[in-house]
Formats: C-alpha cells, sequence, structure tokens
C-alpha cells in the first residue's frame, strides 16, 4: 500500500476482508514483519480464516520504502496504522497489538485517529512504553545513557559506510547488542539470527529517525481513550529497552488493564516467549469475537 506522503509498505493480509474479527501486528524498531512470526502461526492454527490478521513491514524497514530521517515518527506510524485499517480491514472488531516501537504506535492512535478507538476490541502492549525513554539505563546506570544515546547513531554510522553484504558476512556489533542488550536468559540461535539480520538491514535513517523521536515520545495521558478495552501489557523482566516500570506506567494509564511480566525474559519477547504472547492474543481474539457474535 501507499502511505499518505507517498512511501511503499509491504503488507501482508491473511483470512477474508469480511472476517468479523481482525488482528493487526505492530513490530519492534529496526525489525520487520517477521517479528510476529510465531503469532501468525498459533493464530491460524487456533483459528483459520474465521479471522482476518494483518502484518506489514513498517515505514523505513523490512521490504518498505526506506524513509527519510524527518519522516520517521511514532505520529507518523499511527497514521499509517490507520490507513492500513482503512485499506485492508474497513469493518468489524480489530485487536490490536504492538511490540516496543509498534507499541508506541498504539499509544499515539487515539490522537491520531481517534474514530478507530470504537473499533477495538482487544489491545496487546508488547515490551513498550508510553513515555519517558530518556530515562532508560540499558541496565549499567554509570555509562547506560552515554550507550543508549550513542550506540543508534554508531549503528547508523556503520551501515552508511559498509555495504549490507559486508556487515551480513561480519555482524560483530549486530550481534553484541542482539544478545547482550535484547534478548533475556533463552536465546534460541534461529531467533537470534533473525534478529541480527533484520538489524543488519534497518536503514540508518531509520535507526537514527526514530530514535531522537523517541525523545520527544510522551503518549501516557492519551491511554485513558482505551479505558475499559481488554488490555494486556506484557514485559519481561531483564528488558533492557523497555524496562517493567514502563509496562506499569501504560497497565496503571489504562482502566482495567493486566500487566504480566515474564521471568528471565528479555525485550524480544514476541520470539523468546512465543507461547506467551500468542496466548495472550488468542484470548483476546476469542473475546473479540465473543463480542461480535452478541452485536450481530
Amino acid at each position: 500500500m501507499r502511505t499518505f506522503d507517498g512511501l511503499r509498505l509491504h503488507v501482508a493480509a491473511y483470512g477474508p476482508e469480511g472476517a468479523p474479527v481482525t488482528v493487526v501486528l505492530a513490530h519492534c524498531w529496526t525489525a520487520d514483519s517477521e517479528d510476529w512470526h510465531y503469532q501468525v502461526r498459533d493464530l491460524l492454527a487456533r483459528f483459520g480464516h474465521g479471522i482476518r490478521i494483518l502484518t506489514w513491514d513498517l515505514r523505513g524497514h523490512g521490504c518498505s520504502d526506506p524513509a527519510p530521517e524527518r519522516a520517521c515518527t511514532i505520529e507518523n506510524l499511527a497514521r499509517d496504522l490507520g490507513d492500513l485499517v482503512d485499506a485492508y480491514a474497513p469493518h468489524g472488531r480489530l485487536v490490536i497489538a504492538g511490540h516496543s516501537i509498534g507499541g508506541m504506535t498504539m499509544t499515539a492512535l487515539p490522537q491520531v485517529r481517534p474514530d478507530l478507538v470504537d473499533r477495538i476490541a482487544g489491545l496487546l502492549f508488547v515490551a513498550t512504553s508510553s513515555g519517558r525513554l530518556d530515562t532508560v539505563t540499558l541496565g549499567l546506570p554509570e555509562v547506560g545513557p552515554t550507550v543508549r544515546g550513542s550506540l543508534p547513531f554508531v549503528l547508523a554510522a556503520r551501515a552508511r559506510l559498509l555495504t549490507r553484504r559486508t556487515r551480513r558476512r561480519s555482524p560483530s556489533l549486530e550481534r553484541t547488542v542482539v544478545n547482550r542488550l535484547l534478548f533475556g536468559d533463552r536465546l534460541r540461535l534461529r531467533d537470534a539470527g533473525l534478529v541480527v539480520d533484520q538489524l543488519v538491514r534497518c536503514p540508518p535513517a531509520t535507526m537514527a529517525g526514530f530514535y531522537r523521536d523517541f525523545l520527544r515520545h510522551e503518549r501516557t495521558a492519551g491511554l485513558a481513550a482505551y479505558d475499559a478495552i481488554p488490555t494486556r501489557v506484557l514485559v519481561g523482566d531483564a528488558d533492557r529497552l523497555t524496562p517493567p516500570e514502563h509496562a506499569r506506567r501504560i497497565a496503571g494509564a489504562i482502566r482495567g488493564a493486566r500487566l504480566l511480566v515474564a521471568p528471565g525474559a528479555g525485550h524480544m519477547l514476541p520470539l523468546e516467549r512465543d507461547e506467551l504472547v500468542s496466548e495472550q492474543l488468542i484470548e483476546l481474539v476469542e473475546d473479540a469475537l465473543a463480542q461480535a457474535a452478541l452485536a450481530a
């Protein structure tokens, strides 16, 4: 699909457009829609074509067009999400899940597309934040802020100076970031390899542009728009990028939200705790289908 500012987004749609419930899955910063491949598998196994599933590579990520640095904002991601729903799921209930920057996109939706809120029957915030990202120390109180502030630009400079082929052949920095900062205590090599490859393929403008926007991100107050919508907030207790206190802020800002903390897990919950994430999604979808049946 085309965005409002002319970028092409790579979209995958599963199930019929007329399904009563559509699950919308927004992935992590520097990743792509493969972030959710376990959940797509589990949703299809459980519901088949009884629901619709939408995944897409966010602007500047994966197979979508590279985005100019100035266009890499959470507000634009929320606008893209709304346009995606208009194009591929114009009717029916919505269950929206967001991991990391995907969850930040969800926090901006009430302001950018308030008309969609009434259609939402379930929300899943996964390892994400509604603000105060400038306080994250990466678990390193003494040097964490310095590392946090420089690392995205170091990765972006490496992406500008070295070809993708060179970085893929010797992804030393990317592998260190993935192994030490993104995953917790159950690291599966295939998952780590996927994330390393996603990081290698991420354009430098995406790394730098969204990082600058993270520092301005503060949308906790707007989460009250989701009051009474069934909401789950998941976080790993070893998450260095969006620590548990960020999940608590989200859960505390939405009336009735349920917080779940995964022991030993890091930031990549859809991969490292795939069963937990799929279980929560399936429960939300089952509730949404029941709501749709009652309204029919």
